[in-house]
């Protein structure tokens, strides 16, 4: 080891033990040849390069974890933002030293000792803080246990389910390798199990609760070897509160207000008119503003996008209920004066035919209607009597004719038509709010509850 540095190692040791020890001293009063040798003996030897009990076996690592904050969760780029203060335990059977305490050496000093090549392997960024020093604690105990904590913000994948986004529950990993030492160098362990975390039982944050979380052990197998792997679970519910006043509500009432058309005259066509486009409209700004938090591609449908189609489907059968109504109320009016101008007709078929009306007791004789003549007519010849057969059997035709016409109008328009158009209003008073009640209870029970 070059001599600057390990000059520095022993006055570093050298204070701390004569300051922490024995507080009750000045430094003044040690003198350094009680502590040098000891220290000289200790790093004698001591190579950085080679991990503790090299070729006997791996170094056990225990681990524990302090969540001091989570910043950011971010459904757009499926992370979020963590710090942490990490610190791992081993022993190193190379730096035990005579008595009972501990030694705590300046962070700086860490490049002379072997340190763990922990890292986190869904991290997509990470530092470590360096106000006003780098933020590492090295602390050496008696017996050789190297305790090493750091304090670092990383930025750590999650890998989400927003398909029933905000209604969501959401469990993300902090994970920790070992780069370059497999199973066989080293062996990685939570040092009190779960109650190796710290911090996130009193965490809070913005939209999200944590619901749980759990500590484990696996095993991360790679082309080179399998290596060491802990895992931090934790769940995170989200806050629906703050989706139901900005989203749920404004699009419950909006539909409620598309229903106020349903108690307007019919024949107040731009009032209703003016409602269902209104609602169509704000209902669309309303939907694409939702999805300006989320990613845009991405192949999620998500509660919320079935609550606002929900809304806008019932927004938009409210516009189109009025058009039926008006339709039918246009085509029934239609109807009436089609039925008006075959009755007319038919009545004045009626009146221009002459009709033959018996008025002698003679059987042969016979006036017509209309005659002015008191003369008994002449017998009509056989001719004749063949002339008003016919006539009277195209009369009977014409009425039959008419009357056959009407008839299938009728039947046709009643296929197309309704009696009442105001009836499709009063329908849709109570269909409209029944339904959509009915829509809201299957999909709340599906998304809270399935």
């Amino acid at each position: 080891m070059p001599a600057q540095p390990l000059t520095l190692l022993i006055s570093c040791l050298t204070l701390t033990q004569s300051g922490c020890v024995f507080p009750g001293h000045h430094w003044g009063e040690w003198n350094d040849s009680q502590l040098q040798p000891t220290i000289q003996k200790l790093m004698k030897g001591y190579n950085r390069y080679l991990r503790p009990n090299f070729n006997h076996g791996p170094v056990e690592i225990g681990m524990s974890l302090d969540i001091a904050s989570i910043d950011a969760i971010s459904e757009i780029n499926m992370d979020y933002t963590a710090t942490i203060f990490l610190r791992q335990r081993w022993c190193d059977s190379r730096l035990v030293f005579p008595g009972n305490e501990s030694v705590s050496v300046d962070g700086r000093l860490v490049s002379l000792l072997w340190i763990p090549d922990t890292f986190i392997p869904d991290s997509k960024r990470s530092f470590l803080h360096d106000v006003t020093v780098e933020n590492r604690l090295i602390r050496i105990f008696s017996n050789g246990t190297v305790l090493y904590a750091l304090r670092i913000t990383a930025t750590i994948a999650c890998n989400m389910d927003l398909t029933k986004y905000p209604m969501d529950r959401q469990v993300c990993t902090l994970q920790l390798e070992s780069w370059g030492y497999n199973l066989q160098d080293v062996v990685f362990y939570w040092t009190r199990g779960n109650d190796s975390v710290k911090g996130l039982d009193t965490l809070r944050l913005a939209q999200y609760s944590v619901e749980s979380y759990y500590t484990s052990v696996s095993e991360a197998v790679y082309e080179t070897g399998q290596y060491p792997k802990l895992v931090l679970h934790f769940a995170l519910r989200r806050n629906v509160l703050f989706f139901i006043l900005e989203t749920y509500v404004p699009s419950t009432l909006l539909v409620v207000l598309s229903w106020v058309s349903f108690w307007i005259s019919q024949s107040s066509v731009p009032a209703r008119t003016c409602i269902g486009v209104t609602t169509v409209l704000t209902m669309t700004t309303l939907m694409m503003g939702a999805r300006t938090s989320l990613p845009n591609a991405n192949c999620f449908i998500k509660a919320i996008d079935v609550y606002l189609g929900i809304c806008f489907t019932f927004i938009f059968g409210a516009l189109l209920e009025y058009a039926c109504a008006h339709f039918c109320t246009m085509q029934h009016q239609t109807i009436e004066d089609l039925h008006r101008d075959l009755l007319r007709e038919f009545n004045e078929s009626n009146r221009n035919g002459s009709i033959p009306v018996v008025t002698s007791s003679q059987p042969n004789q016979s006036v017509e209607v209309g005659s002015t003549s008191e003369e008994p007519a002449e017998q009509p010849e056989k001719g004749d009597k063949d002339s008003d057969a016919g006539s009277k059997e195209s009369r009977s035709g014409k009425r039959c004719g008419l009357s056959s016409l009407k008839d299938a109008s009728r039947r046709a328009a009643s296929l197309f038509s309704v009696e009442n158009p105001h009836n499709i209003d009063r329908h849709s008073r109570t269909v409209f709010p029944i339904a959509f009640l009915f829509v809201n209870i299957l999909y709340w029970l599906y998304y809270l509850f399935l």
